[in-house]
């Protein structure tokens, strides 16, 4: 199935259609992009760091009409999750601003997101930064209001991490003094991965995203 057809179908569900549309629309986004990675071998399970029952028990809730269709894409393997993630997990779930269980879906699947190459709203499958920070103040307005800069959400989270278990991997006193200002606040903007998907789905010559040209 073309991963576009999957997040339609998804933000469809009857059960995401009790939820807010915004949150749905996440949601389905962030399945989605975890999907769209799975090699051979590979597991929604794993993209998405919830293992066996919990992401049974979660598919469930938000998507029983893609519950069959989500089976065909590894549910029951083990997400192995370090340190860091464990580390992030806590932060977001201290900080969460809206009721469990959604807040604490959000809290487990960012924190894997976050281990991602791309920006994190990319590797969420959002259209823009502008949605991933309005996911925050929604859910993690704690979080919202102390990143008062702007800072990329990434590095937010990790200086963060630093400053509460007296990391010293955040070696500069202050933003203004670190070496990586750029890194830190620079630009974020860029394709979204669903969008790039279609483009690639949509291309002559393309079958389910596969290009036939040499």
């Amino acid at each position: 199935m073309p991963h576009l057809a999957l997040y339609t179908q998804l933000v469809q569900s009857k059960a995401a259609s009790l939820y807010d549309a915004f949150d749905a629309h996440v949601l389905a986004s962030i399945f989605t992009a975890a999907a769209m990675e799975i090699d051979p071998g590979g597991s929604l399970a794993e993209g998405l760091g919830i293992s066996g029952k919990e992401l049974r028990r979660v598919i469930a809730t938000y998507f029983p009409d893609a519950a069959t269709l989500l089976q065909d894409f590894g549910l029951d393997n083990e997400a192995t999750v370090g340190d860091e993630e464990q580390s992030l997990r806590r932060l977001l779930l201290r900080s969460r601003s809206t009721p469990a269980p959604l807040s604490s879906v959000f809290s487990i699947i960012i924190a894997r997101r976050a281990t991602r190459p791309n920006h994190l709203w990319q590797d969420l499958g959002l259209a823009n930064r502008s949605e991933l920070s309005r996911l925050m103040q929604r859910h993690f307005a704690p979080l919202a209001l102390r990143n008062r800069q702007d800072m990329k959400w990434k590095k937010f989270f990790y200086r963060l991490i630093c400053q509460d278990e007296n990391s010293r991997m955040c070696l500069a006193p202050s933003c203004s003094e670190c070496c990586d200002f750029e890194g830190c606040f620079g630009d974020e903007s860029g394709e979204s991965i669903l969008a790039r998907n279609r483009l690639v789905q949509e291309r002559p010559g393309s079958i389910a995203g596969v290009s036939l040209a040499p």
